[in-house]
């Protein structure tokens, strides 16, 4: 005869009984029979209504998807010759879209005799980031790959907005 250590739907432990006493007594509460530890020795079964526990356990994924904050990461596109006006204007982008709460990937594209001068890209990613200052947080290094040069930069703390209910 095989045994299952019971536990009630207060949550009290009811001891070591056989499988029908338990279900038993499942059916004389009108619950459901819930086996929550099969590994165990002997097996945990709580007397429980299943309905309801899944319908708190879809609540509780719902509530959590709720209050995460989606961050999205936004391209800011240079050319190491830039001119100052669009300069100015990509950077008051690039503050924007942290100011927001987004991460920015602050990348520099090169076309083809460009490329042998790579550091223009670095001297531009690097007044980038000093003019960014405080309003981001410069989270990699300046990378290559292929012909473009990228740098991240995320929100700083404090700015990141909780989402609205």
């Amino acid at each position: 005869m095989r045994e299952v250590r019971l536990v009630d739907a207060d949550g009290s432990q009811a001891g070591i009984v056989p499988v029908e006493e338990a279900l038993r007594r499942a059916q004389e509460q009108l619950l459901d029979l819930v086996e929550v530890a099969p590994t165990a020795k002997p097996p945990v079964c709580r007397i429980m209504d299943f309905g309801k526990f899944l319908y708190q356990q879809k609540k509780k994924a719902h509530e959590s998807k709720r209050k995460q904050k989606i961050i999205h990461i936004k391209e800011v596109k240079f050319r190491p010759n830039i001119d100052e006006h669009d300069y100015d204007f990509k950077l008051k982008n690039v503050v924007r879209f942290l100011g927001d709460g987004d991460k920015v990937k602050a990348t520099v594209q090169f076309r083809g005799r460009e490329m042998a001068r790579t550091d223009l890209g670095h001297k531009l990613l690097r007044r980038v980031a000093e003019d960014v200052g405080e309003q981001g947080v410069l989270e990699s290094h300046p990378e290559m790959a292929g012909n473009r040069m990228h740098v991240i930069f995320g929100p700083p703390r404090q700015a990141i907005k909780k989402p609205t209910a």
